[in-house]
């Protein structure tokens, strides 16, 4: 059994949110990641290495023990799945909501819609649960553009401000569900290095904690 732990980081927006939550944590890479083209880091604790992956990665490489930990967005949990993983601890970062939206003003299609999202899984069960007959089409970026070019209905899709959606035309509709960043944990390294788990995700428990509370002061 490998004494290393490693710990897979989501590039982009998560990973510049998760790295300071990690410092709270007493855990840092020994170098800077953004200027750095390795993927994997050592960190100022000896046995704790670092990876950084694509996002929609991450569970895959907890899931076949790649990794023993990993932090991914709820949306990428809920598309790709979740089979084979403890989500013991929401770090309560890059939050947002995964929702429909569609040309402002228009009026949705009651029985069939055609729907463009790269989160195809969780799209055909939201509208099977409603009862709706979607044709789902998969994109990955430029989601606004389809309805405008008459290639969509609506879109399922991650939105923040809605700033980007205002700005062509849009408006979001429907939630599909609050999205934030999870602590992923591979079953079994959760058995067999529990030990030694359980303090690093304690950690992260009280920091995210200790946010929560300046938060709350601020």
């Amino acid at each position: 059994m490998s004494k290393q732990l490693i710990v897979a980081l989501s590039k982009g927006r998560i990973l510049q949110e998760t790295l300071p939550l990690l410092a709270d944590a007493g855990i840092a890479p020994l170098e800077d990641l953004g200027k750095s083209r390795k993927l994997l880091f050592d960190t100022n604790l000896a046995d704790v290495k670092l990876v950084v992956i694509r996002a929609v990665d991450v569970p895959t490489y907890v899931q076949l023990g790649a990794a023993d930990l990993g932090v991914a967005g709820k949306d990428v949990l809920l598309e790709h799945g979740a089979e084979g993983l403890y989500e013991p601890l929401d770090l309560e970062i890059a939050r947002c909501r995964l929702m429909t939206a569609g040309v402002t003003g228009a009026e949705p299609a009651r029985a069939r819609r055609r729907v463009a999202t790269k989160f195809v899984n969780v799209a055909r069960g939201y509208y099977a649960e409603l009862g709706i007959q979607a044709e789902v089409i998969k994109l990955y970026g430029a989601m606004e553009l389809a309805p405008l070019m008459n290639l969509a209905d609506e879109i399922v899709d991650i939105v923040d401000t809605g700033n980007t959606l205002r700005a062509n035309g849009m408006e979001p509709r429907e939630l599909i569900a609050h999205i934030s960043t999870r602590l992923v944990v591979n079953k079994a390294a959760m058995t067999m290095k529990h030990e030694r788990l359980k303090p690093l995700i304690e950690r992260l428990r009280s920091a995210v904690v200790a946010r929560r509370g300046e938060t709350t002061t601020s």
